[in-house]
């Protein structure tokens, strides 16, 4: 089943998200909720998903980035996002650590805002300590595209979009992105 995406001016994207405890994650209805957002990231399709941007203010996002997401990419492209295939899985109540001091900014969207992208700088590695599909505590360590994917998603639970990190004067429409700045660096 897809379901709706929430999109910017609805209340659930600027409320912090609720914990959940492992009996939580177990339960029938977290187990459904994350297969209903795997099938609606992968219909979308996107990268991430957020549980508040499916109306739900609970501390859950799923990841995947797929071969065929990349096929628009150069290699050369693919390599100074540092963007590689990203196996499905889901993080639960997830704390993130930004790693080091340099940042990439790279245009960035959300299915929660269609249509439009902008230039977000983000930190290029994380940590993230989290809470997996059945509770079990996991420890992630990303950089390149992964960690901005990680950041995105982590911003949802918190309250937070990527226009509250953008540089305002890049925001864009989908189609003046392609028509003006797709084949460039943001450098």
């Amino acid at each position: 089943m897809r379901l709706k995406i929430a999109t910017v001016g609805e209340p659930v994207l600027r409320t912090p998200a609720q914990a959940l405890s492992k009996e939580q994650i177990l339960s029938p209805s977290i187990q459904n909720l994350i297969d209903y957002m795997r099938e609606t990231v992968r219909d979308a399709p996107g990268v991430g998903l957020a549980a508040p941007q499916i109306g739900e203010s609970l501390q859950l996002a799923v990841i995947e980035d797929k071969a065929e997401y990349q096929k628009t990419f150069t290699e050369a492209e693919l390599k100074e996002r540092g963007r590689k295939v990203i196996p499905f899985h889901v993080l639960v109540n997830p704390v993130i650590e930004l790693r080091g001091e340099p940042t990439a900014t790279f245009f960035e969207g959300c299915l929660s805002l269609p249509g439009f992208t902008a230039l977000v700088p983000r930190a290029k590695e994380v940590r993230v300590t989290c809470l997996d599909h059945e509770g079990e505590p996991r420890v992630i360590e990303a950089s390149g595209w992964y960690a901005r994917i990680l950041q995105h998603e982590i911003d949802h639970l918190h309250g937070t979009l990527y226009i509250d990190r953008m540089q305002a004067r890049s925001f864009s429409s989908l189609e003046n992105y392609t028509r003006h700045w797709k084949n460039h660096s943001p450098k």
